[in-house]
């Protein structure tokens, strides 16, 4: 069993209710949770939604996939807080993350943030029976999405195309479309989604 947190106690809930043949979607670093969870409970897994989230190659943390920037940025806001955490800064939100929302909507939501811990994202992640399962993989491409710069750091075909066959389901929207278009989000979700 993975020693992250996260994954443990998801697995825990999904086996304490016997929840099968459920959709799993991942956000951002949710698709190194879902790809964990897909090693420890493939048999009750439907499908694996990524929407626009990390991928990692085997033996790959998520910051071994960030820019350098976001790498040299992030060990620096850790080593400067007094917990190892990293909080994001508001013109980062703002220009990166929300830039199709209005300053009001921006402001309101960064509100809503707290510190991450880094090791979670510096921790290596094996991936091997990830890759090796044959659970039904989406990825949703919010195509302005600047989080990861567009590129050859960008999600889409980066990411996207570690998944081997996968449906792909695009859509405009930045990295927060949750809060700029929250109904075409899920229809787009349910498209993925979709046996």
């Amino acid at each position: 069993m993975s020693d992250n947190v996260s994954v443990k106690s998801i697995v825990d809930y999904v086996e304490t209710n016997d929840l099968t043949d459920f959709v799993l979607v991942g956000h951002s670093y949710g698709g190194t949770v879902i790809a964990q969870l897909a090693e420890e409970i493939p048999q009750r897994i439907q499908r694996l939604v990524f929407w626009n989230a990390f991928v990692p190659q085997p033996g790959n943390s998520l910051m071994d996939e960030a820019p350098p920037h976001y790498r040299d940025l992030f060990n620096g806001l850790a080593a400067a807080s007094d917990d190892n955490t990293v909080m994001l800064p508001f013109p980062i939100w703002r220009e990166a993350f929300i830039q199709d929302a209005d300053l009001d909507t921006a402001t309101r939501t960064y509100e809503l943030l707290s510190p991450e811990p880094l090791q979670p994202m510096a921790d290596k992640l094996d991936l091997t029976r990830f890759y090796e399962s044959e659970i039904p993989r989406s990825y949703i491409d919010a195509t302005e999405d600047m989080a990861l710069p567009q590129g050859e750091w960008g999600w889409h075909p980066r990411m996207s195309s570690r998944l081997g066959l996968f449906r792909l389901v695009q859509m405009p929207g930045s990295h927060e479309v949750m809060f700029t278009n929250p109904s075409l989000l899920a229809a787009k979700m349910v498209e993925a989604g979709r046996p």
